[in-house]
């Protein structure tokens, strides 16, 4: 994987095929295939995790933790890990997965599909276990949830591309997340009865 992210850095993703990545990871096509189905997973799975999607979160958290306090406080604690798809970490691989994300019409699409994925399934767990009762409710908040996400890590991304440290960001960060969830918050109470 770090030979893709090395070809994609210096010639763009579009610019490198699958041929000249299986050749500088020392591997076959069908090896490197065998491991990522396409050229877009070798971007997209280093830092995506769906087994700790918000839908996970909430499988996972204690039954007496609010729903939205268990994603504010997932959020926040992948905020301290400088998870890459926070948008706040400047090392270079996050930078490179950012910029190839922003600048790469199939990467893009593709991480739009897989999130609309991940939102799917918060829905689901949001009638599950969330509280609501009805399929549009719970994709609406879902839906919510996963824009608030990911305004706040294009924020904190841009951050980083214009130079800030993630540490000079994180309080900036943290001050953003507690805000949009507090708008979550009170934004949602009305068709979300149970949100506390």
């Amino acid at each position: 994987m770090e030979a893709a992210y090395t070809l994609f850095q210096h010639s763009g993703f579009d610019r490198v095929s699958v041929a000249e990545i299986a050749a500088a990871a020392e591997v076959s096509k069908p090896t490197l295939f065998a491991y990522f189905p396409t050229k877009e997973d070798l971007v997209l799975r280093r830092f995506i995790d769906e087994r700790k999607s918000p839908a996970w979160v909430l499988r996972e958290r204690q039954s007496d933790v609010p729903t939205l306090t268990a994603l504010r406080q997932f959020h926040l604690d992948r905020l301290a890990d400088r998870d890459p798809l926070t948008g706040l970490n400047d090392t270079p691989a996050a930078i490179t997965f950012h910029r190839l994300c922003n600048s790469t019409p199939a990467l893009l699409a593709r991480l739009t599909v897989d999130m609309l994925d991940l939102e799917h399934e918060l829905a689901g767990e949001l009638l599950t276990s969330g509280g609501l009762t009805d399929g549009f409710s719970a994709r609406l908040v879902a839906s919510q949830v996963f824009s608030a996400q990911w305004v706040l890590s294009d924020y904190n991304a841009n951050e980083i591309r214009f130079g800030r440290s993630a540490d000079e960001t994180y309080p900036g960060a943290v001050r953003r997340t507690e805000e949009a969830f507090d708008a979550l918050q009170s934004g949602l109470a009305a068709m979300w009865p149970t949100l506390d």
